[in-house]
C-alpha cells in the first residue's frame, strides 16, 4: 500500500533526504521508500507531497497533465494591472540557458494579505519600498519560475509560499509539520477519479 505525507516545507530546507545543510529528513522519519514529488529550493516554503507512489510521481511532473499549483508571492512593490495581465498571458523567462515562454496562469493580488506563518528569518524589512502579497496559479512547474516570473514584470519576489497543488493545501499547516494522507483522499483532492491498484493496470482519470 502506497503512503502519502503532506508536509509544510520550511525556508531552508533542503527538498531532499540526504546531502548538506537541513533536508527533509531533519523535520521527521519516513519511511525509506518516499521520496518527494518535484521539488521546492532552499529559499521557498510550502507544500510538499512524498510518497512512494510512482504512477502519481510521473503523472504530477509530467507537463502534458498540467495540473493547477497556486503560489503566494510576496513581492517588492505593488504589481500595476499590467503587470498582472502579462503574467497571466504568460512572460518570457531563461530556462536552461534558453528563452522559455510561460503558460498562460491566473495571476491577482491578495487583499488582505494571507495568513500565513511567520518566516524564520523574516524577510529584510525596508520602509521605504511597499511589498504586495500575490497569488499566481501556475499548471507547470519550471525551476524557480515563479520568482523569474515576477522579475520579469519588475516585482521582484521576497518570499514565496507553494500554498496548494489542485485541492490538496497547507491551510492551518505550520513550518515542519507533516501529515499522511490515505490514497483515496488524496487522488480526490487532485481531482482524480478512481486510482491505480497494486497489480493491476487501471489509470486513474481526470474529474
Amino acid at each position: 500500500m502506497h503512503r502519502y505525507f503532506i508536509i509544510y516545507k520550511p525556508f531552508g530546507v533542503v527538498s531532499q533526504f540526504s546531502g548538506e545543510g537541513p533536508t527533509l529528513a531533519s523535520l521527521g522519519a519516513f519511511p525509506k521508500e518516499v521520496y518527494p514529488v518535484g521539488r521546492l529550493d532552499k529559499d521557498s516554503e510550502g507544500l510538499l507531497l512524498i510518497t512512494d507512489d510512482k504512477w502519481l510521481n510521473h503523472h504530477l511532473l509530467n507537463p502534458r497533465f498540467g495540473h493547477q499549483r497556486t503560489y503566494f508571492a510576496q513581492v517588492e512593490g505593488i504589481p500595476t494591472s499590467e503587470a498582472l495581465k502579462q503574467l497571466q498571458a504568460g512572460v518570457t523567462i531563461n530556462v536552461d540557458g534558453k528563452d522559455y515562454r510561460t503558460k498562460p496562469a491566473v495571476a491577482k493580488i491578495l487583499d488582505p494579505a494571507p495568513s500565513l506563518p511567520d518566516r524564520n528569518p523574516p524577510i529584510r524589512y525596508r520602509a521605504s519600498i511597499p511589498d504586495t502579497w500575490i497569488s499566481l496559479t501556475l499548471i507547470e512547474g519550471k525551476n524557480r519560475q515563479v520568482r523569474k516570473m515576477t522579475a520579469a514584470v519588475g516585482f521582484p519576489t521576497l518570499r514565496l509560499v507553494r500554498f496548494s497543488m489542485e485541492k490538496i493545501s497547507i491551510a492551518d499547516f505550520q513550518p515542519g509539520e507533516i501529515r499522511e494522507m490515505d490514497q483515496e483522499s488524496v487522488y480526490r483532492l487532485l481531482g482524480l477519479t478512481g486510482y491505480a491498484k497494486a497489480g493491476t493496470s487501471k489509470k486513474p482519470r481526470r474529474s
